[in-house]
């Protein structure tokens, strides 16, 4: 079991900055990667930024440029600082701890979801 705790949503306007912050719990040894994903009214949920624990990095073409993922691995700490956000970045934001299982499956555990609306 991995637990994962989200802050740093909100209200930003355009152009603006923001960042959020994921700790994982539980079993954090058997993760192989963290990062973020979204959900924008009326789409469906789209990577954003991971990186896995040998600090492979995949961002999504959309915000390449203005998104950097880190980690910091010894305190189970996933991050997200956003930049020059644009109205279509308002979505609602969810960390992800990729994990494989005793069976060599991957899982994927999610947090609850924090808002982020870009609007002036």
């Amino acid at each position: 079991q991995v637990q994962l705790v989200e802050s740093g949503g909100g209200l930003v306007q355009p152009g603006g900055s923001l960042t959020l912050s994921c700790a994982a719990s539980g079993n954090t040894a058997s993760i192989l990667a963290m990062g973020w994903y979204r959900q924008a009214p009326g789409k469906q949920r789209e990577l954003v930024a991971t990186m896995s624990n040998p600090g492979r990095l995949n961002y999504a073409d959309s915000v390449k440029g203005r998104f950097t993922v880190s980690r910091d691995f010894a305190k189970n700490m996933v991050y997200l600082q956003m930049n020059s956000l644009k109205p279509d970045d308002t979505a609602v934001y969810y960390c992800n701890a990729a994990l494989i299982t005793r069976q060599l499956d991957r899982y994927d555990y999610w947090g609850q979801g924090t808002q982020v609306t870009v609007s002036s």
